[in-house]
């Protein structure tokens, strides 16, 4: 399975049943995009565990009145078929209440980051 639709699942899972974290097999892109979600207010902290080949992602997930903060997540560009975009056309989620995902030549960034820099890249997925 693909390792971004899996953290995706896991924290969509972890959600339903008001888990407060969530830990995953660490990586660099998971990582990065956990750091999206941070910086954005829909998790509480993201952090890395362990050492070498047992290294974890450990993720606090946020809740409101026992709801939690990601309403929805949703993959976009998958391996099999993969999404670019220009700048141009970088679209608002959720009516400019949720953000998408974008790998640009410059790393993991918000598509609003993505459309101010004029960047175009991947579209990853878009969380509400």
């Amino acid at each position: 399975m693909d390792q971004i639709t899996d953290m995706l699942n896991r924290i969509r899972n972890a959600q339903v049943v008001l888990h407060p974290t969530v830990e995953m097999p660490f990586s660099n892109l998971k990582y990065e995009i956990a750091k999206i979600l941070e910086k954005n207010g829909l998790i509480e902290k993201a952090v890395k565990n362990g050492k070498k080949e047992k290294k974890t992602l450990e993720i606090t997930l946020k809740y409101e009145n026992r709801e939690g903060r990601i309403a929805g997540l949703k993959r976009i560009s998958k391996s099999g078929q993969r999404i670019y975009l220009p700048s141009t056309s970088i679209r608002k989620v959720k009516g400019g209440y949720g953000l998408s995902i974008i790998s640009t030549s410059k790393g993991l960034m918000t598509g609003q980051e993505a459309k101010k820099q004029k960047i175009g890249g991947e579209l990853l997925c878009e969380v509400w």
